[in-house]
């Protein structure tokens, strides 16, 4: 009834009644418009009064961000863009469209993914809007002083797509356009961000050594009260983000111990900022760095947590992560093919989000557990699909691993193979090198080292693997430099 008789009302006297109710709760319940804007927007919007109503849904959608209620914010922003088109064309519009999508790229990388079309519209319409906005009033080129400080947030996600998406050249470039425009402000917020972009870049492409000096800045400019609601902005806060990846770093450089206080302190602060998509991001991207480590033990716990979260949250990049390495984790020597469901659920979607970063390294996780499922030739078409990837991404972090790995396969599949194995190890010894990565050169070596002592090179295996392992200085409680040690006290009988 209540329907019928508004619809019985004419248009422009239902406008009105609209327009009253939302004038009545603004001027006797200020606390309706504070903590519920979208109740007034609504009332805005149905009265067609859209310059007010603009505003209230931009005010939503920025609270429920805040209460990391994603879905919510999408509906609100989408609202608030929607009343957009019905206002003129000016420079304000322009500021209020870029102010909405600015606010929904986090939204959209929650729930969608990093990669996710609808994370590339956001930016590219924001990016679009920004150099519209920057333009001077005599032509195209933009002075600084006209640049809308939103361009650091549109620039990140930007950056975010392009790397998450396998576009790692497009990524580099605009990090370090990103990192050009940051120091040129005042402000150390764009730095902090920018370095921790640049170095992640750095770290993916195998340029190791290089990403921690980015990482070191970012770290050292991050101030835990001054920063922490770039979280909001940037989808995850990048303070805990920049420490995770120099986790990643100092581990894969040869400081196990290093890197594991770094990841403490990455964890803790996450806790502290109880932000669910810092949470998310923090305990997937720690699975993967205890996968690193071969604990098992940690690796599970943390991909549990992320799943957990990702479930709650509705963050679908971040779960398929944490299933992959949570299938990786339980795949038990007795029994490994019975994770292989999990880990091919974790990859389905993930791929969904159209995510091409980490597919090398989740290529071969699969790879090995179909190896040790006694499925060799399964586990080797993994392995081309990685080196196609990384051929296509140049995503190179994870290169030595995919090489050795597909020597263990090789010799898992035809055990007389030796000459191919070999040259597999070989690859994964040299790149390791190249790339500074003493902890991928410590497994290729005790790999080769192996398969020497079948061959009789037992002076051989230990001339090689000795000197690698009298490099490392600490870490001698993980499984690889245990495993080391155990293998060159058999070849020193």
């Amino acid at each position: 009834m209540q329907d019928a008789a508004y619809q019985a009302l004419l248009r422009r006297t239902r406008q009105q009644y609209h327009q009253q109710v939302a004038a009545l709760l603004e001027a006797r319940f200020p606390e309706t418009v504070a903590t519920a804007p979208e109740v007034v927007a609504r009332h805005y919007t149905e009265a067609g009064c859209a310059a007010q109503a603009l505003l209230l849904w931009q005010q939503a959608g920025e609270r429920a961000l805040q209460r990391s209620a994603n879905l919510e914010a999408i509906e609100h922003l989408t609202k608030g863009l929607a009343v957009l088109a019905t206002l003129p064309e000016t420079t304000d519009r322009l500021q209020h469209e870029l102010d909405l999508h600015v606010t929904l790229g986090p939204a959209f990388i929650a729930t969608r993914g990093y990669a996710s079309p609808e994370v590339e519209h956001t930016f590219a319409r924001a990016w679009k809007i920004c150099q519209q906005l920057g333009e001077g009033p005599d032509g195209p080129a933009p002075t600084q002083s006209r640049q809308p400080p939103q361009r650091f947030p549109v620039l990140y996600g930007l950056c975010a797509l392009y790397w998450v998406g396998g576009k790692h050249r497009q990524a580099r470039d605009q990090a370090e356009q990103f990192l050009h425009l940051a120091q040129r402000q005042e402000d150390a917020a764009p730095l902090v961000v920018a370095h921790r972009a640049l170095g992640l870049l750095l770290y993916f492409m195998g340029e190791v050594a290089q990403a921690r000096e980015h990482l070191a800045q970012s770290i050292a400019l991050y101030d835990p009260q001054q920063h922490r609601t770039l979280a909001f902005a940037y989808g995850q806060d990048p303070g805990v983000a920049a420490l995770v990846l120099d986790a990643y770093a100092l581990w894969l450089l040869g400081y196990p111990d290093q890197a594991l206080r770094r990841s403490h302190e990455a964890c803790t602060r996450a806790e502290e900022l109880a932000h669910p998509f810092t949470l998310a991001y923090m305990f997937a991207t720690l699975a993967m760095f205890h996968q690193y480590r071969q604990d098992r033990e940690e690796a599970h716990r943390h991909a549990e947590a992320a799943t957990r979260i990702c479930h709650e949250q509705g963050i679908p990049y971040w779960l398929g992560v944490g299933l992959i390495l949570q299938g990786w984790a339980r795949a038990t020597r007795s029994q490994p093919a019975q994770q292989l469901a999990s880990m091919h659920e974790g990859m389905a979607i993930y791929r969904a989000t159209d995510a091409a970063l980490f597919l090398p390294q989740f290529l071969t996780l699969l790879a090995e557990i179909y190896g040790a499922a006694s499925q060799p030739d399964a586990g080797l078409r993994f392995l081309d699909e990685a080196h196609t990837v990384m051929d296509s991404t140049q995503e190179r972090f994870y290169e030595a691993e995919v090489h050795r790995v597909q020597g263990t396969l090789i010799l898992a599949q035809a055990a007389d193979q030796h000459a191919q194995a070999e040259t597999c190890f070989q690859h994964a010894l040299a790149i390791a090198r190249h790339q500074q990565a003493r902890s991928w050169e410590l497994r290729a070596a005790m790999s080769l080292a192996r398969l020497w002592q079948q061959q009789g090179k037992r002076a051989e295996a230990r001339a090689l693997l000795a000197p690698i392992y009298g490099w490392f200085t600490e870490g001698f409680d993980t499984a690889d430099l245990q495993e080391a040690k155990a293998l060159l006290d058999t070849l020193g009988r």
